[in-house]
Formats: C-alpha cells, sequence, structure tokens
C-alpha cells in the first residue's frame, strides 16, 4: 500500500452496505483495510481491487477484543484517515424465546466490538488531530423493537454514542458522522431469521445508495444522515410519539409470521 494514499478501515465489509461502503472509498481514492467476521471477505477485497485500488482483507471475529486486535495490527501502524465502523448482526423473534449465545452475540458485534475499535483508532485520530469516523447506527434506535428487541436496544446506543463522542471531539479535527439507514436490501434478515415477517420480505432502500449518503456525510464532517425520504419521515415521527405506540406498530413489522403471503 502507498503511504502517499489516504488509508480507510471498513469493517463489516463482505456484503452489503459495508460493501458498498468499501467501494465508495475506493471509487475515491482510499487505500483500504477491510473485515469481516466470514470468509466473503476475501471474494469481496477482489471484487473492489477492481475499482483499482490497494485493498487488503482481515477475516476476523470482531465480537470480541482478539478480533479487534487483530485488525487494528493488520494497519501496520498506519494512520487511518478514515474509519467506517459498520459490523452489525440482527436477531429475529421474541426476547425471551431467542437463544442467549446469538443475542449476546448482537451485543457484543454492534457494541463492545465497534466501541473497542473507535476507541483504538480514535485515540490514534486524535493524537494526529485528523481523521473521520463513520457509525453505522439506524433509524432502528429510534424505535423500541418488539421482536427485535436486542438488536434496535444496540442501535439506540450507537446513535446516542455517536453523538456524544462527536461533542467530545468537537475542538479537534476529528469528526464522527452517524449513518442511519432503514430497512436496506442486504443479508440482513435473512441472517437475524426474519423472513416470514413483514419487513424481512417488504421492499427495501438500495445499499449502495445508503452507502453513497453515507460516505458523502462523513467526507463533509456532518453529524448525522437518515438515508431515504421516508425513513427521514420515520425518524421525525419517532421522536414525537409514546414509545408503547411505537413499540406496537414495531410488532407488526417483525413479529414472526406476519409476511404477507
Amino acid at each position: 500500500m502507498s503511504a502517499s494514499r489516504q488509508f480507510a478501515i471498513v469493517t463489516g465489509a463482505s456484503t452489503g452496505i459495508g460493501l458498498e461502503l468499501a467501494k465508495c472509498c475506493a471509487r475515491e481514492g482510499f487505500d483500504l483495510l477491510i473485515a469481516a467476521d466470514e470468509a466473503e471477505i476475501h471474494a469481496a477485497a477482489a471484487d473492489i481491487r477492481r475499482l483499482g485500488t490497494n485493498v487488503e482483507a482481515v477475516e476476523a471475529d470482531l465480537s470480541n477484543t482478539e478480533g479487534v486486535d487483530k485488525l487494528y495490527a493488520a494497519t501496520a501502524g498506519r494512520p487511518v484517515d478514515a474509519l467506517l465502523a459498520n459490523a452489525g448482526r440482527g436477531l429475529g423473534h421474541a426476547f425471551l424465546d431467542q437463544d442467549f449465545t446469538r443475542a449476546r452475540h448482537v451485543i457484543d458485534t454492534n457494541i463492545t466490538g465497534t466501541v473497542y475499535l473507535i476507541h483504538k483508532v480514535g485515540n490514534d485520530m486524535r493524537r494526529r488531530n485528523a481523521g473521520k469516523i463513520l457509525i453505522t447506527g439506524s433509524i432502528a434506535g429510534f424505535i423500541p423493537g418488539s421482536f427485535q428487541a436486542v438488536y434496535n436496544g444496540s442501535k439506540a446506543f450507537l446513535d446516542s454514542f455517536s453523538f456524544a463522542l462527536r461533542e467530545e471531539l468537537r475542538d479537534t479535527e476529528v469528526t464522527v458522522t452517524c449513518l442511519m439507514p432503514g430497512a436496506t436490501e442486504t443479508k440482513f434478515f435473512e441472517r437475524a431469521d426474519m423472513m416470514d415477517t413483514s419487513v424481512g420480505v417488504a421492499e427495501k432502500d438500495d445499499a449502495a445508495e445508503v452507502a453513497k449518503n453515507g460516505f458523502d456525510a462523513m467526507i463533509r464532517g456532518d453529524g448525522d444522515v437518515v438515508s431515504g425520504m421516508k425513513n427521514k419521515i420515520q425518524s421525525s415521527v419517532a421522536n414525537v410519539m409514546p414509545a408503547s405506540v411505537l413499540a406496537r406498530q414495531h410488532r407488526k413489522m417483525a413479529e414472526p409470521g406476519t409476511a404477507k403471503k
């Protein structure tokens, strides 16, 4: 990799929004270090290299500190200009019916691994007084997630964390941007066992468009971006509607068996 080029880390980059974020970085001339917890990350790297950039792939479980340390070590001390913390997992069904190991994996991936990586890279950025951080939150963080309780709770954490970190870094040249998409066309709902739900089978936003909105906001240094007009309206409504009503509405989307035949 060329030290004269900008350098970005993208997590959860094997598919979906993460892959499209990595492609956005590649098109803008970033060298890339991409990571995911599955072997598909190597195929993704080969795909992104066709855009004419240098790409290194790391297969690591980012739900634990060991996996994050493995990814961080792969930077070999090279300064990170942009960190796109996108890795995440979802899980459907009622909380008490979920396997707790899987529920914990959602928490550890979406929260623990994400904040640990940001803590390591963010400290480097603050020391240099330069860098951009993009956190993939969600409009789900505004809504009590009946039948997706752990996932929505984890995204509420990330949305809140992002705004707090941005304020703490306000007097530096390090920016923090929160990308808050709605339901997006990725493998997310299949992996979360939600293909028998209304939201699982509904038409969704395009991952490339969502990623482009997030990438552009990061480059501008914006605090947040909600991708898509429908999601902007939904997030605005969520700010004024009682939580109990939101939880009941979410049930209609996410409860197993609500998929229209």
